[in-house]
């Protein structure tokens, strides 16, 4: 095919708001065949999954793919075959590939998916037209080096094709060299009849997995029916170790060690517990942190020395110094952790610097020190430059011991705790808000309980390229893998020495001989080097982590690196995206790999403007709406203005867009298209267009509102908040004014030129320069044209944006003040929807017309693309316009 007719199609990762797909009643395609195949060699783990599909209806049909990854993993593969023609995937530095995505919206075609990413896995879905009755087959593949964690590796599988497939079936082949010593399966899709669907085999150095459910398994077990599987499938495994310093294997000049030593003695802890109490910790996280840590003081060994700080705008030890973990001292600490409260700021700078102190205070040889901090916001008080506190830190630990930084949330900035982690040999995690929340908690230390060795140094003569080669302990159930190239190939050349230090004295593990990988399986063989993949993905993800605590000339050095090697083997990282070409006429999407620590778009709580995405040609298919009562809602131009922020899936605030082309609106008022035959005379205004997350949908809702309006944002009726702003007159740029009251004598006014803080007496107009208000009733950090506000248990932001030469706000709801609807459009909880039939869709048991839309999320500075069902607002907020709406600010 030539190229030149071909549109461009950049693809993406995202994160859906369900698991639930369309009956296939509603979509017209059937998957006929439905396969996954993961072959794991040495820990690293190629998976293919290929699905196939008809077009069943006798006209022409978009047939959606719509997979779910690890997170972990790197997509490097996807091809898409139509009636015999293939279109391949090709990756691209990231910002050739939204160039070509950008010049593909300019000439009218639509727009993309958002990238985004879960607790354990990320999305992946696409599309294609085929013709009627054609065939499409859609392959991708990802790839992944499996982390050791508490002495197994597992390999996550998820299924959920929408449907019952006639061939489905899950093949896993596993090749140690060592041999495989514990195999197991588990997972929502090995449970009760499921369980005789699957089939294991062990052999020497391999293990086999395989999953063939019948249809009538498909249609009974738990959770399924017309919409077949959807389930995850857990392979958990280790190898034998007889060695202790572990196993080396080379192939094609290549070579990983993997260093997991047992029959070592445990080293005593000393471990300071820094939690984070402040307001914004009400609720259920205080309560599970408190569950949390009363378990994991029942963990501590009695040779361990263990503190306690508990700090929001002042910082409280517990003691003030590191005690015994004895019996009798684990009772009052555990006195203590049950009346940990909740309330006032976050002084994160005081609390680890203390941390930190409490360790120095108490040294103790043949011990391993470690400090662990719990944190749901960003620092509000003291010093509050976060840069100044990595500092800060970073000199206070001088890496004498690591530093792990736990994330409650999604409030919490963790590219700032990656950063703190990383720069003293810690790692930083993030505590889904959930149920488990306590469970997350423990396991993570679980993880780090057990330290075996500390200050392990990895030595290699006759190898080069190596990846991180000095590690800050190593702890049990864990593994240190190091991989590298040999160099000329002369195996006979190449030596392992390990120095590091144990509970007694300094070990040493000497002149580790590699071996050779034996036979491999079909699909490695056929593949190409799989040592050299697995050295080339383990090198991009520790780059990645590296350029994150970098600046300057030697961050762009190490970025650099990353890319070359991400383009190099065809991974997408978030340096890099996918294109692929399509048949001429298909849409243009951008796809990326995305950060941990991104706010998923649908969930997020930030407004934003989106690019045209439709031309007048596709506004005339959208359906008619009812006429409103408001006059002026039949003289504006539709369109999209912004995106308010979303905090979490089960309780989120709608969400605003911008969009400047002349789509067709649907709700209030009539389709553009006669609103300007009858009212030509009028001023074209661009709404606001809101989304919605929709509970058990991946696409949001959207709805218009006419511009100029005043509208009800937010209301706390128990404590007596409010934020209502005004729409810009002229329509198109969101708000151009928005006060926040926290009662009769406070509130903050803010336009695009000042902020206006009345705090009592106390009243002053500052600049959206950098600036601070703090009081016993609110926070307000005004930094970069973002002003951050905290007000008891609500946290707002308000931001400032320019765009066309035109100044305007969008408010941001971070944090709601309960978790149950409140009043105003960001207090609604999210709507469920079903979609009944192309451009219908049942809302609360009526039927609703629809149209597939789009909107460029804003989202501080990236532009990326959020799908919707637009509707009538009606429909959406299950209200009138004017349940919304106040006469004045």
């Amino acid at each position: 095919m030539d190229l030149a007719a071909a549109a461009v199609f950049i693809f993406s990762l995202l994160l859906t708001a369900s698991d639930s797909a369309p009956s296939l009643k509603s979509r017209n395609w059937d998957i006929y065949s439905y396969h996954m195949n993961s072959t794991v060699t040495s820990r690293y783990a190629v998976t293919v999954i290929t699905s196939r599909v008809t077009n069943t209806r006798d006209d022409s049909n978009e047939i959606d793919f719509h997979v779910k990854i690890p997170k972990a993993a790197f997509i490097s593969k996807f091809r898409m075959t139509i009636d015999g023609q293939t279109y391949d995937g090709v990756v691209k530095q990231k910002e050739e590939a939204q160039q070509q995505y950008s010049q593909a919206v300019s000439r009218g075609q639509s727009a993309g998916l958002v990238s985004s990413v879960g607790r354990t896995l990320e999305d992946f879905k696409t599309s294609v037209t085929i013709a009627a009755h054609s065939k499409v087959t859609f392959e991708l593949t990802y790839e992944e080096l499996l982390r050791r964690r508490l002495g197994k590796y597992e390999l996550l599988i998820n299924a959920q094709p929408g449907q019952i497939v006639k061939d489905f079936k899950i093949n896993v082949n596993i090749y140690e060299q060592p041999g495989i010593n514990f195999l197991e399966v588990k997972g929502s899709l090995g449970e009760k009849d499921l369980a005789n669907a699957i089939t294991t085999t062990r052999a020497d150095n391999q293990a086999w997995v395989n999953f063939y459910p019948t249809h009538g398994q498909q249609m009974d077990c738990d959770g399924c029916g017309e919409t077949g599987l959807k389930g995850d499938l857990k392979i958990l495994y280790d190898v034998y170790r007889p060695l202790s310093q572990g196993d080396v294997m080379e192939h094609g000049g290549y070579f990983a060690h993997f260093f997991a030593p047992a029959n070592l003695g445990r080293i005593p802890k000393n471990v300071v517990f820094i939690i984070d109490q402040s307001g914004s910790m009400h609720g259920k996280k205080i309560a599970q942190t408190r569950e949390a840590l009363l378990k994991i003081l029942d963990d501590l060994a009695e040779d361990d020395y263990f503190g306690l700080i508990v700090f929001n705008s002042q910082v409280s030890p517990w003691k003030h110094k590191l005690l015994q973990a004895t019996q009798t001292n684990l009772d009052m600490a555990k006195q203590f952790v049950k009346g940990i409260t909740d309330g006032g700021a976050t002084n994160i700078n005081e609390a680890v610097l203390k941390g930190v102190e409490m360790i120095q205070q108490h040294p103790r040889n043949g011990s391993a020190s470690i400090l662990i901090l719990l944190t749901d916001g960003d620092p509000t008080s003291g010093e509050i430059n976060q840069g100044k506190i990595q500092s800060n830190v970073r000199e206070a630990i001088g890496k004498n011991f690591p530093l792990y930084c736990l994330g409650f949330g999604f409030d919490v900035n963790f590219e700032f705790l990656q950063k703190m982690a990383q720069e003293n040999s810690g790692v930083a995690r993030r505590i889904y808000e959930d149920s488990d929340a306590a469970l997350q908690l423990k396991g993570f230390y679980e993880e780090v309980a057990t330290p075996l060795l500390t200050s392990v140094q990895m030595s290699y003569t006759g190898a080069t390229n190596l990846t991180q080669t000095i590690f800050s302990h190593y702890y049990n159930g864990s593994e240190i893998v190091v991989a590298g190239k040999i160099l000329d190939n002369n195996i006979d050349g190449f030596n392992t020495d390990v120095v590091a230090i144990s509970k007694h004295d300094t070990v040493k593990y000497s002149d580790i001989k590699a071996t050779q990988a034996g036979q491999l399986p079909a699909v490695m063989s056929g593949f190409e080097n799989f040592l050299q993949r697995l050295w080339a993905c383990l090198t991009v993800k520790q780059l990645l982590e590296k350029e994150l605590t970098l600046t300057g000339e030697e961050k762009e050095a190490v970025k650099k690196e990353a890319l070359d090697l991400s383009l190099k083997y065809s991974f997408v990282t978030p340096l890099t995206s996918m294109v692929v070409t399509k048949p001429e006429g298909e849409d243009s999407q951008v796809a990326d790999k995305p950060k941990e620590g991104e706010k998923p778009a649908i969930h997020s709580t930030m407004m934003l403007p989106s690019q045209p995405t439709s031309s007048r040609k596709r506004a005339k298919s959208m359906p008619r709406s009812h006429s409103t009562s408001s006059g002026r809602s039949r003289g504006f131009m539709p369109g999209l203005s912004g995106m308010a922020f979303l905090d979490s899936l089960s309780a989120a605030p709608p969400v605003m867009y911008h969009r400047s082309d002349r789509h067709r609106s649907i709700g209030q008022g009539r389709i553009l298209h006669d609103a300007v035959e009858d009212y030509g005379n009028l001023p074209a205004r661009m709404p606001v267009r809101f989304l919605m997350a929709a509970e058990g949908q991946s696409l949001p809702l959207c709805f218009d509102i006419p511009a100029g309006h005043i509208v009800k944002l937010l209301q706390d009726p128990a404590s007596g908040f409010s934020m209502n702003g005004q729409l810009m007159s002229e329509g198109g740029n969101g708000f151009q004014k928005i006060i926040i009251r926290v009662n009769a004598d406070k509130y903050i006014q803010f336009d695009t030129n000042w902020i206006t803080i009345k705090d009592g007496l106390l009243m002053q107009s500052v600049t959206w320069t950098d600036s601070d208000h703090t009081s016993d009733s609110m926070i307000v950090i005004i930094r970069d044209s973002e002003a951050d506000i905290t007000v008891e248990n609500i946290r707002v932001v308000i931001l400032l944006h320019l765009q066309d030469g035109k100044r305007f706000l969008w408010p941001a709801v971070r944090k709601r003040p309960s978790e149950h609807e409140v009043p105003g459009i960001m207090g609604k909880l999210p709507v469920a929807y079903e979609e009944v039939k192309p451009s219908k869709l049942r809302i609360q048991g009526v039927e609703v017309d629809a149209s597939s839309d789009s909107a460029g999320d804003y989202n501080i500075k990236a532009v990326p693309r959020v799908k919707c069902q637009l509707v009538d607002l009606k429909s959406a907020l299950q209200g009138e316009l004017s349940d919304f709406t106040v006469h004045q600010l």
